[in-house]
């Protein structure tokens, strides 16, 4: 940034773009977002994570992986320049070995909780970008314990594996 002087002498910031090679350059986000949370000390509760490490480790291009232990109004940014994006967690409520839907924003009272949804996330992307958020999918993977210490349990693992095997076709997709 620089400043010069306008018409009647007061200084006037001028904001240049980065030099090349300068390591300030924009960051253009991944068309698709993948977006694992959950507690991997809880049991089950480490499928969201352990989905976005199998994903990860696949190193496809134009994809990005992101994780964190629940979601956060903050995450609403993570949405910005998206194509597409897919919220993955662990549910005690889920078919087995998954479910997959496509979710649209709604306003609810989860922003102000220790649990956002994802629907509260898109509804927060709709009202500070005024504009709708990327098509977005949840992908809820059955899981059967939650206990602090315990591991993934043996049937959340192979649900876990049936998810994976699932999102090689719809990550292909673009």
């Amino acid at each position: 940034m620089s400043a010069v002087a306008s018409g009647d002498g007061a200084p006037v910031q001028r904001h240049e773009a980065p030099a090349p090679g300068s390591g300030l350059e924009a960051v253009v986000p991944a068309p698709v977002l993948v977006f694992g949370w959950g507690n991997p000390s809880r049991g089950d509760d480490a499928l969201g994570p352990l989905f976005v490490d199998a994903v990860e480790a696949l190193k496809l291009p134009g994809v990005e992986c992101l994780t964190d232990f629940q979601l956060q109004v903050e995450h609403a940014l993570d949405l910005k320049g998206r194509a597409r994006v897919l919220f993955v967690d662990a549910s005690a409520d889920a078919a087995a070995p998954f479910t997959f839907e496509r979710i649209e924003p709604a306003r609810d009272a989860s922003f102000t909780t220790h649990a956002v949804s994802p629907h509260a996330i898109l509804q927060v992307f709709r009202e500070v970008e005024a504009e709708p958020p990327p098509p977005c999918w949840l992908l809820a993977i059955r899981g059967e314990g939650w206990e602090l210490g315990a591991p993934t349990s043996a049937t959340a693992r192979e649900n876990l594996r049936a998810a994976i095997a699932w999102s090689r076709t719809w990550l292909a997709q673009g």
